[in-house]
């Protein structure tokens, strides 16, 4: 899933190569998007590069190439791009779908097993959407969550990996708006994007840390991340 910022210049990019051939410029990007400086088209770009939606050419100067488009985003975004989204239908019935993205408690399934409901996908890489809503419940062990209130969450990237927790991994967290360094956090950045990451502080700031050398540490003064739960559990599928 990606954040509307990111979702519209993946499109615009891919617009402008289709009737140009030539990616826009940093300028063009930062205009198209009514954003003020071209740091923050260097992180949508960085993000869209870590999610596998564009790559950059080496040694070539504006050389971005688009790998694939989401195959669900937003119909009135799409429409004025001139696309046709695909839509994947969810497996639940509609009338069984949640209208709120607040966590909710665990209920019991049976005795050794709590419901706990899916809230989405979020990024172990760089930050996507903040969590959106309730897909479906998932029945995880009584003894993984304990008190309060829980969700799960479906990783995207492999920034985590050395704490192990691997792509496509469900992770269960226990919602609340504190962390103690050390913790692996929900972290939500700027009240639009999250992420899953090792909370620090460094000094006054908060540095968001990825278990895998390949991912800097990110550093936030402290009014711009807010802690949405911490990491409990982890369930994984094997095929």
């Amino acid at each position: 899933m990606l954040t509307r910022k990111q979702q519209e210049l993946l499109l615009f990019i891919h617009e402008r190569m289709k009737e140009s051939g030539v990616p826009p410029s940093f300028d063009e990007m930062k205009d198209a998007l009514s954003l003020a400086s071209k740091s923050g088209i260097h992180r949508l770009i960085t993000a869209l590069e870590e999610r596998g939606f564009i790559r950059r050419l080496p040694n070539r100067a504006r050389a971005l190439e688009v790998i694939k488009l989401p195959e669900v985003y937003a119909a009135p975004a799409a429409a004025k791009r001139g696309f046709t989204p695909s839509v994947i239908q969810g497996s639940r019935d509609q009338a069984q779908a949640r209208e709120t993205a607040r966590p909710a408690a665990a209920r019991p399934v049976d005795s050794a097993s709590l419901s706990v409901p899916v809230m989405g996908r979020i990024a172990a890489g760089v930050p996507i959407s903040a969590i959106q809503n309730n897909t479906h419940d998932i029945a995880v062990p009584a003894d993984m969550v304990g008190s309060g209130m829980h969700y799960a969450l479906e990783v995207r990237g492999d920034s985590m990996i050395e704490a192990g927790i691997l792509d496509g991994d469900l992770v269960i967290i226990r919602d609340g708006s504190t962390a103690t360094p050390g913790d692996i956090v929900v972290a939500l950045v700027d009240e639009e994007e999250a992420t899953l990451k090792r909370f620090r502080r460094k000094g006054d700031s908060i540095a968001l840390e990825a278990a895998n050398p390949a991912y800097e540490t990110r550093i936030f003064g402290p009014d711009r991340v807010k802690i949405q739960g911490k990491l409990v559990g982890l369930i994984r599928q094997y095929h």
